[in-house]
């Protein structure tokens, strides 16, 4: 995994910018950065006065918490169901998730909807066991 750039950069970068005038695109161009880092960095450094990078990693909490946990775990026990049509029932209780957050807690549910053998369709004639 990459690691931020340094703090030194970062500083020598937005004072570029901000005390001697340059633009961002010339600061960028200067240090050997991309355009992109450049305005990016002189924009945090307004906005919240510091250059520090944001965090890297760690651990994302579950989207499917709290009271849509509990009342997902009883749809799924009531009745059959597909994985988007319980995203579109979430999204009508009001939590917007994808298809891979409800497929993640099915998953560590050990839940799913397995088909059974008389609701498939049939088969041809020449395949049914011979008489």
């Amino acid at each position: 995994m990459a690691k931020p750039y340094s703090m030194d950069l970062r500083e020598r970068v937005v004072a570029a910018v901000d005390q001697g005038g340059l633009s961002r695109h010339a600061a960028a161009l200067r240090f050997g950065v991309g355009v992109s880092t450049a305005i990016t960095w002189v924009r945090r450094f307004r906005e919240s006065g510091t250059l520090a990078p944001g965090q890297m990693g760690g651990h994302k909490p579950r989207a499917i918490r709290g009271e849509h946990e509990v009342w997902l775990r009883q749809r799924l026990g009531e009745r059959e169901f597909t994985l988007r049509g319980l995203v579109a029932e979430l999204a009508d209780r009001g939590l917007k998730v994808d298809y891979r957050a409800v497929w993640n807690f099915a998953h560590a549910e050990k839940l799913s909807f397995k088909k059974n053998r008389p609701r498939q369709r049939t088969g041809s004639p020449r395949r049914s066991a011979p008489a």
